[in-house]
């Protein structure tokens, strides 16, 4: 499961708050459920980058690393779309200098992994500002809204090591999987072509009845597994 993490009741999460931390511990050694991964939205919702002197979501950062650390959760995601979307070159630089220095207090094989919406090069070129401990999330939802071409997308895929498989017409709403304009079949192959072996995350649009949806999405992907 992938731990998404919102600013609305951020003191009761359990990868902020200690007291909820503990029984999430207590929970995931009595359950065989995997968290490899953690999505960092409240990114979005206060994007400190953006104003001076606005720190809630670095605070936020700082407790989410030490539980994630403490869990054995290797990504957390942070990401720079939407609301958190990269507007100008200060931005960038301030957001790159900072990342950097929360780095220092990662685990040893923890990494950032930023979803952002540049341009396939401009993505190439700002992830190479970073050393080890910084990677991609690729979201094929994302891709297919902003009509990339996954020819290019592939120069920075050595980057990436955790993918949300999502449907999404371009410019456009999310919908199920092999309803919307990103294609799958030639996704697929090119991951088994370089091996890929890192994590899949279903993040697909939302139904009445998640469950089934569920097994309509995974029974979609398993078509080209």
């Amino acid at each position: 499961i992938e731990w998404t993490i919102n600013i609305e009741n951020i003191k009761s999460n359990p990868l902020y708050s200690y007291k909820k931390y503990k029984i999430l511990k207590k929970f995931l050694k009595e359950n065989p459920i995997d968290i490899q991964s953690v999505t960092c939205d409240f990114f979005m919702q206060k994007p400190f980058f953006k104003k001076e002197k606005n720190f809630s979501s670095i605070k936020i950062l700082k407790k989410v690393i030490l539980f994630t650390k403490k869990l054995g959760i290797k990504y957390i995601i942070i990401p720079l779309v939407d609301n958190s979307k990269i507007e100008n070159k200060y931005q960038e630089e301030n957001l790159i200098n900072v990342m950097k220095n929360l780095s220092k207090l990662l685990g040893k094989s923890q990494k950032f992994l930023f979803e952002i919406d540049y341009s396939p090069t401009q993505t190439l070129k700002f992830i190479k500002r970073f050393n080890s401990k910084f990677g991609i999330n690729y979201d094929t939802g994302n891709s297919a809204c902003l009509g990339h071409d996954f020819q290019k997308e592939k120069l920075y895929f050595k980057y990436v090591y955790n993918i949300h498989l999502k449907d999404r017409l371009y410019k456009g709403k999310t919908v199920r999987l092999g309803k919307g304009d990103f294609d799958f079949k030639r996704f697929f192959n090119y991951l088994k072509k370089i091996n890929y072996s890192n994590n899949l995350i279903l993040q697909t649009a939302r139904s009445f009845n998640d469950i089934k949806e569920m097994e309509i999405n995974i029974n979609y992907i398993k078509k080209f597994l």
